[in-house]
């Protein structure tokens, strides 16, 4: 739960490095809590089915995208990539491919142009 806070509380911070741990994690508390409020939006009627979003899930949605970019690309910064390879998916099907093989793969060693490596300097504890 704590590198799910990490990135709430690097909100908009596009610099720097997101070693994988931050990143897999977010999205996995990401999907669970889009999964619970999607189930309350359906018990309570709030789920529109023609959209696909309830209005609990909506508006989370809204509140983490800014914070899910961000840590896409501190990932990719972590890889060292440019930023920019975060609109890779807007190719069809092999877009979404190597973005996820970027998002898997290990960190650079040692400091790259965007910063240290978390993994070495502690700047996150597990």
């Amino acid at each position: 739960m704590n590198w799910y806070l990490e990135v709430l509380r690097k909100y908009a911070e596009f610099d720097g490095r997101a070693c994988r741990q931050e990143y897999w994690f977010f999205w996995l508390f990401n999907i669970l809590i889009s999964a619970f409020l999607a189930t309350i939006d359906f018990f309570t009627g709030t789920f529109n089915f023609a959209t696909g979003v309830g209005l609990l899930s909506g508006l989370y949605s809204l509140g983490v995208l800014i914070p899910g970019v961000a840590v896409t690309i501190r990932r990719l910064h972590d890889t060292d990539r440019s930023g920019w390879w975060v609109l890779i998916p807007l190719i069809p099907i092999i877009g979404g491919i190597v973005l996820f093989v970027f998002m898997v793969m290990d960190s650079t060693p040692g400091d790259n142009e965007y910063g240290p490596n978390p993994k070495q300097t502690g700047i996150l504890e597990v």
